[in-house]
């Protein structure tokens, strides 16, 4: 599916380094304070490219206010979804880096500055950062998953560890227009784990890297978050990892398949524990199943035992208080 109203009001007549592509739908009540702190950034030679992607609040009303800066390029279409509405924003980018941020999300001043200075290193294709979160309201928020040792920054040959999960923070990453050149776009057929993909196919041929400390403030939460559908989000997972294995069979081991296939059920087991404890547990056996030797699972499973015991007493053995 393609563009279907595509509108420039206000050409970069430049040729800037980094093109900064901001993709809304419907975040009107956030995204004038994203703009604005890409237009703050302490890094001056970039273009910002506005996609509105069918917003049917009040996004195009205060996106507007910013069109006479001559660095904000804006297009406005029929909704496609976040990857098609990425896409078109990639190809009408002009610089020789491509940065991404959701509507939703903050820079820090000196983000882009700190960044670019690793790409002196030829081999570097991506560049991100860590982050820090926060909610609805812009309060501070500690998400236990961050905890994750598969989800800490990695640099160098990251295709293994990338393999595992997604550690790399979708608004703070800068890619080389040559990389998407390379392996292609996001891909319109998922809707969601799109960066996830990309970064796997990327990290066959280039180096990653990170600045050390948090240059974003990545917001959770809210009700129109896509993230929050975990169906389709376990859906696409499975589809990614499945098919990057079939892609780059010779780039990964057997054992680091089967890990990272275990590591991937545990975490669902984790993750609907509260809700529906039997699922929990299934999840942790196909885990053993795919991987025997996980720690992670035997404890789950231990942890579920007990659960479940502490049910079936409060249930049956526990006396009623009058």
């Amino acid at each position: 599916m393609g563009e279907t109203m595509v509108e420039n009001m206000s050409p970069y007549t430049g040729r800037p380094q980094v093109s900064v592509v901001m993709t809304c739908y419907n975040y009107g009540r956030y995204v004038a304070e994203c703009i604005e702190s890409v237009l703050a950034q302490t890094y001056e030679n970039f273009e910002l490219i506005i996609v509105n992607d069918g917003s049917s609040d009040n996004s195009e009303e205060v996106i507007s206010r910013f069109l006479i800066d001559p660095r904000v390029r804006y297009f406005s279409q029929a909704n496609t979804g976040q990857a098609m509405a990425k896409n078109v924003g990639i190809r009408n980018a002009l610089g020789g880096h491509i940065a991404f941020l959701d509507a939703d999300d903050l820079w820090d001043r000196t983000k882009l500055e700190k960044q670019m200075l690793l790409f002196r290193d030829p081999h570097v294709g991506v560049v991100y950062s860590r982050a820090r979160y926060i909610d609805e309201q812009g309060g501070p928020l500690n998400p236990r998953w961050g905890e994750r040792d598969h989800l800490s920054p990695k640099a160098g040959k990251v295709t293994e560890d990338l393999f595992f999960d997604n550690f790399v923070t979708f608004s703070s990453a800068v890619v080389r227009a040559e990389c998407l050149r390379k392996v292609g776009f996001f891909k319109g057929s998922l809707k969601m784990g799109i960066d996830w993909d990309l970064w796997l196919r990327i990290s066959v041929y280039w180096e990653f890297s990170f600045v050390d400390e948090p240059l974003i403030s990545y917001r959770l939460g809210h009700s129109t978050q896509m993230s929050k559908n975990l169906k389709e989000r376990q859906r696409c997972s499975d589809w990614i990892m499945a098919e990057f294995v079939k892609r780059n069979r010779s780039l990964l081991s057997t054992s680091t398949i089967q890990r990272a296939w275990a590591y991937t059920f545990c975490n669902r087991a984790d993750n609907c524990r509260r809700t529906d404890l039997r699922l929990s547990t299934r999840y942790y056996l196909s885990a053993l199943r795919t991987h025997p030797f996980t720690p992670a699972a035997y404890t789950g499973l231990a942890k579920n035992i007990i659960l479940g015991l502490n049910g079936l007493y409060r249930t049956y053995v526990q006396p009623a208080v009058d």
